[in-house]
């Protein structure tokens, strides 16, 4: 039985309650004010983005908003949590019973229970990197406005586990309240793992692995500490209530300390901050101003681009590389099946390679959406082939402005243009027949799958300008005599 507990820092431009700067890049301790460090006197003021932040992702996962609820102090010492407390939400979450859908390898739909999703600050950062007998604190986290998911323990395996942690992630960065970046800490996760004998309905004695940034790590640590309590109990031993960390270098788990309880924390009302209401009006204008959610999005672009589900899966994966191809397909002449497809497989194709080759966002690709449907509408024409648009693709990609581009692509299209002059096309086929005289034997003599063989030295023979319908038709014609 696997629950995931998710805590991801929100987009916002100042923490949760303070006007300091939530900039990650900031120099260690520039962040920082009275309020945010705990001094005596300093009232908090809650941030108003966050709750608005928060209500789109308790919709988005489809949540209860509750309409009144408090704050908490969560009391526990460390070095790097300054008032000695951590303002969170206890037993009054903002968002709860909620659930998300996850597909499974054998393509069913397996919907995962969110218990809650409560609004809490960050502590700051303790760096034992630099010498071994001091640890070094930066404050600037401290306040860092957070939200914490937490799911039902409804996972069965490290793959469900991997396939909810990635929907969480693509939802926050759909809602553009979150960037999804594990390594700088603004996503990161707890497992609480257990097992129990099958068929029996008793759970059995949780752990939970603190701090998990990344997916690899996510699995990986599941994985060992399932291993770990199967031996435990294997042998005849009991699990412990413990909190593990994960070591990633030998893949293992331990335990740091006894797992604690609610009551060890000393939870009571926040003092300094009054009540939290939501009205109906609040509500209804967030939701009125949500992004179309992924799931939504694929289905219609399988409905109406025609789209097989894994092309539509890909695409709408990230909101703005989506947004992308719908611009493609706005500026398509024709709006037809051949040319959504068309212009799918550049974009999917074409267009990520050059993303991941220079690892840059589709904002900061620079061919415009108006030149890729210029490219697919030449090949839906009839104007060049396929193997032509990839090197019109290349040549556009070096033009400095829209103008540049565009010229080079009339260009580029006049010398790449389809060769349909039958008797041109019908002396390359002859050529390519008569110097091969070997493979032209093998294929009257019953080799018909030396058909490909031939069409390539054609097209190799005319730069890939022949129309390969004219090409097919003449080798049949001719090779058939």
């Amino acid at each position: 039985m696997i629950g995931l507990e998710i805590h991801a820092q929100m987009k916002t431009n100042t923490k949760a309650f303070c006007r300091c700067s939530t900039d990650f890049h900031s120099s260690p301790n520039s962040n920082v004010c009275p309020v945010c460090l705990g001094y005596p006197g300093c009232l908090p003021v809650l941030n108003e983005k966050l709750i608005e932040f928060t209500i789109k992702m308790g919709i988005a996962t489809n949540c209860t908003i509750r309409s009144n609820s408090i704050f908490a102090r969560k009391n526990y010492f460390y070095p790097d949590l300054t008032k000695g407390y951590q303002i969170t939400q206890f037993d009054t979450p903002l968002c709860y019973e909620g659930h998300i859908n996850i597909k499974l390898k054998n393509k069913e739909t397996k919907k995962i229970g969110i218990t809650r999703i409560h609004i809490e600050e960050d502590a700051g950062k303790s760096i034992h990197d630099f010498h071994d007998d001091e640890t070094l604190i930066d404050f600037n986290r401290c306040g860092v406005p957070l939200i914490e998911i937490v799911s039902e323990p409804d996972m069965n395996s490290t793959d469900e586990a991997h396939q909810y942690l990635s929907k969480i992630k693509q939802t926050l960065i759909y809602l553009e309240i979150n960037d999804g970046n594990m390594e700088e800490g603004s996503l990161r996760c707890d497992a609480n793992i257990s097992l129990r004998l099958k068929g029996t309905e008793t759970l059995g004695t949780r752990t939970e692995i603190k701090n998990l940034n990344s997916f690899k790590n996510v699995s990986d640590a599941i994985e060992a500490e399932i291993k770990r309590q199967t031996s435990v109990l294997e042998s005849g031993e009991k699990v412990s209530y413990h909190t593990m960390t994960y070591n990633a270098k030998d893949k293992t788990t331990a335990a740091t300390r006894t797992k604690e309880e609610a009551h060890d924390y000393r939870y009571f009302p926040e003092p300094d901050l009054v009540k939290l209401k939501i009205s109906e009006d609040w509500l209804r204008k967030v939701a009125d101003n949500l992004p179309e959610f992924p799931d939504k999005r694929r289905d219609r672009f399988m409905k109406d681009y025609f789209l097989p589900e894994s092309d539509s899966e890909e695409i709408t994966h990230d909101r703005k590389f989506a947004d992308y191809f719908e611009n493609v397909a706005v500026n398509l002449s024709d709006k037809n099946e051949r040319s959504f497809r068309t212009a799918s497989n550049i974009v999917r194709a074409e267009v990520r390679k050059v993303m991941n080759e220079k690892k840059i966002g589709i904002n900061e690709f620079p061919l415009p959406a108006k030149a890729i449907a210029m490219i697919a509408d030449s090949v839906n024409s009839g104007k060049v082939s396929i193997t032509a648009s990839k090197e019109i693709f290349t040549l556009m990609l070096s033009g400095k402005s829209e103008e540049e581009m565009l010229s080079i692509f009339r260009e580029s299209e006049k010398n790449l243009s389809i060769v349909s002059d039958t008797s041109e096309i019908e002396s390359i086929v002859k050529k390519i027949i008569d110097t091969n005289p070997e493979e032209t034997q093998r294929y009257k003599s019953g080799e018909k799958k030396l058909a490909g063989f031939f069409v390539g030295k054609v097209m190799q023979e005319s730069k890939g300008k022949a129309n390969p319908k004219i090409v097919n038709e003449l080798l049949i014609k001719l090779l058939e005599v």
